[in-house]
């Protein structure tokens, strides 16, 4: 049998093994928090895998741990990892809470097209309304100052725990201007010490080599700071302060000496579009790890400028131009928030037909797979509003995403959080491609793309209709130039 068939072949029976009933019991049972360690039997059972705790009760050490290592070493076989590479991930705290959240998904949801974790991957956290600079695009319409029901201290302090308890597995501090509020110090301290993995997306203007060093002490795992254009008058005019890209661009600096990974925030409208070839090169200068393209969103402050979107042909040359540069062999990652993105590589990849590795552009990352497990894209499955991701404003509010304004619930008046993962109907709702309005819903890269719910709520008012961004629903993007 051919290598790639063997691949495949191996895939579909890890699929088939995974979504059997009894499988699936087993992975709920294995999920469930042990009263004397603290933790699930799987993640305790992980942590005694790789050396990060010594020892724990019978039950998760004599019986949890072996069967816990006979289902790795069958995965490992069938996905072709090595046991070396399989510890050294497993070594990561916050790699097992991401397992331990995905076999939870396959045990309470089973294998769903796109997948549905068990809990969040990522919370993006706005951590406040204040901000230093006046962005004409902000989805938070944030001020100079923060607003009196903003959480304080100790409620962001339970917060935290409330959401590592839940297993989350990313916790993003954004904003408004997260490094505004103090006391981000502390709680990504919290968050660090639960074994979440932490990150922040800035600005970058206030970020002075004490403050990069204090973050890099924290263990901070990622930066984001934005940069709206190549040249200092393009950024500048975005974020309506004089000498913003001067301070950005010394922010970047400072993280990447500290060898924080950084990346570099950009979202594309007509006005900055031209810059992307100049940005990509910048990116390089600077020496960041990536380059991420935001999907402009008409929400917040941004409604106002929403005559500068991208239109769908335009877009969809920019997409074309990013995988063409990552094909390149560029030193940054380049990657979109637009969920267009995997389905224009897929295309691409199949007009080339060469070579024997894929690249599949999707958030925060470009993995190489090889063309016979290119359908996990499925699973990854592209815009991840209430799915693989939600939001918290500054005063608690959860949302699907920080770019769509749908209120479901506080997370002060929610006991449990994993479990209002589990039963939120508006997440549901997003979470069913096949419940999607035309074209997205019958669209044969549902799957793998969804389009973006917060454009289709930010245009459209309703999270279930087509995201008028893409080459397939021109029809809707000309209906809503004739309004």
């Amino acid at each position: 049998m051919a290598k790639g068939s063997t691949i495949t072949a191996n895939i579909q029976m890890l699929k088939e093994f995974l979504d059997r009933r009894l499988i699936r019991t087993a992975l709920g049972l294995l999920a469930r928090k042990c009263p004397r360690d603290g933790k699930s039997f799987l993640e305790t059972s992980m942590e005694l895998m790789v050396g990060a705790r010594d020892h724990a009760c019978f039950i998760c050490s004599h019986v949890a741990t072996p069967l816990v290592r006979l289902a790795f070493e069958f995965i490992r076989r069938q996905l072709g990892v090595s046991e070396e590479q399989l510890v050294d991930t497993l070594r990561q705290a916050h790699w097992r809470r991401g397992v331990t959240s995905v076999m939870k998904g396959i045990a309470r949801f089973g294998l769903r097209r796109p997948f549905t974790p068990g809990s969040p991957i990522l919370i993006v956290w706005n951590y406040t309304w204040a901000c230093n600079l006046r962005c004409k695009h902000c989805y938070a319409s944030a001020g100079p100052t923060p607003r009196p029901n903003e959480l304080t201290t100790k409620e962001v302090l339970e917060t935290v725990k409330k959401l590592a308890d839940a297993g989350v597995t990313i916790i993003a501090f954004s904003g408004g201007e997260p490094l505004m509020r103090r006391d981000l110090f502390e709680a990504l301290k919290l968050a660090r010490d639960y074994g979440v993995y932490t990150a922040i997306a800035t600005n970058g203007t206030l970020i002075t080599r004490e403050v990069a060093k204090r973050l890099k002490e924290l263990d901070l795992y990622y930066v984001e700071i934005s940069l709206d254009g190549a040249n200092p008058e393009t950024h500048d005019v975005f974020r309506g302060v004089p000498g913003a890209f001067e301070k950005a661009v010394r922010g970047i600096r400072n993280c990447v000496a500290e060898g924080i990974w950084t990346q570099v925030a950009m979202t594309i409208t007509k006005m900055n579009v031209q810059e992307l070839p100049a940005m990509i090169r910048l990116c390089e200068e600077l020496g960041v790890m990536g380059l991420t393209c935001f999907n402009f969103v008409p929400t917040g402050r941004g409604i106002f400028i929403k005559d500068n979107d991208l239109s769908p042909e335009e877009r969809e040359e920019v997409l074309k131009l990013m995988v063409r540069e990552v094909l390149k062999g560029r030193k940054i990652q380049i990657v979109s928030t637009a969920p267009q993105y995997a389905r224009v590589a897929l295309q691409i990849e199949a007009a080339l037909r060469a070579g024997e590795e894929l690249i599949i552009p999707v958030h925060f990352w470009n993995p190489k797979l090889s063309k016979e497990v290119a359908s996990l894209t499925e699973f990854i499955g592209g815009c991840g509003a209430g799915r693989f991701y939600c939001a918290l404003d500054p005063d608690g509010t959860i949302t699907p995403c920080v770019f769509m304004p749908v209120k479901v619930g506080n997370i002060k008046e929610i006991p449990d959080f994993e479990d209002f993962w589990a039963t939120c109907r508006v997440f549901w709702d997003l979470r069913d491609r096949d419940h999607l309005k035309p074209h997205c819903g019958e669209c044969e890269f549902r799957y793998v793309c969804g389009g973006c719910r917060a454009r289709a709520y930010g245009y459209f008012g309703d999270y279930l209709a087509p995201d008028p961004g893409c080459v397939n629903n021109i029809e809707a993007w000309k209906a809503l130039r004739n309004r």
